[in-house]
């Protein structure tokens, strides 16, 4: 085993901006929630599957509404969007902006549709669509909590469901999927190859 190699590294300031200072690839979620009369939706890109069974988490802070009103009504919803709506996903953050009436009615003119068993949007044209009911919120991670939900409806769109008889690289290719590259850029992801699993691997 080497020792620690410091020739091509440059150590970090864990106490200043740490994640400004590389990329990272992660996915790119709408969440959707009950604000008062209205519904608010806004983007997450620190999400995550919780295991293998039907939990979800994310990413968010006590300071956004988004927290707040999933700790109220205790659900909220998950979009995944195609690299088409980058915009549209982009639009949803727009009520974090300026607190105001003209920023909310950007949120209520993107196409959304209602969910099927809680009281929140889904965005329009997404690919995969959960429906959650809240589990757990873990707070203390500075200025930051880990939302978790138990998803109780799920729907995929229909071309992104992975069949069979068709190849995986083929179906990709033909319905790109979108990575958000913190912080602030995102791919299409169009190109993808077979992960090298040892033998007798299992999840």
């Amino acid at each position: 085993m080497d020792n620690f190699q410091k020739k091509n590294l440059v150590k970090l300031n864990i106490n200043n901006s740490l994640w400004d200072h590389f990329f990272t690839v992660a996915p790119l979620i709408v969440v959707g929630s009950k604000e008062g009369y209205r519904y608010d939706l806004a983007p997450k890109h620190m999400a995550s599957p919780i295991g293998q069974s039907d939990f979800f988490g994310f990413v968010c802070t006590p300071k956004h509404s988004t927290y707040q009103n999933i700790k109220k009504n205790m659900e909220f919803s998950v979009s995944f969007p195609v690299p088409d709506q980058i915009v549209m996903a982009s639009l949803s953050a727009s009520p974090r902006c300026e607190d105001n009436e003209r920023t909310k009615l950007i949120v209520d003119a993107l196409s959304t549709f209602k969910c099927n068993s809680i009281d929140a949007l889904l965005l329009k044209d997404a690919y995969l669509f959960f429906e959650c009911e809240l589990y757990k919120i873990i707070d203390g991670f500075n200025d930051y909590s880990i939302i978790t939900g138990r998803i109780i409806d799920a729907f995929v769109n229909k071309d992104y469901l992975k069949v069979t008889d068709k190849d995986i690289q083929d179906q990709i290719n033909e319905r790109p999927l979108l990575a958000y590259i913190a912080n602030g850029r995102f791919a299409k992801i169009k190109k993808t190859y077979k992960f090298p699993f040892p033998k007798g691997f299992k999840k």
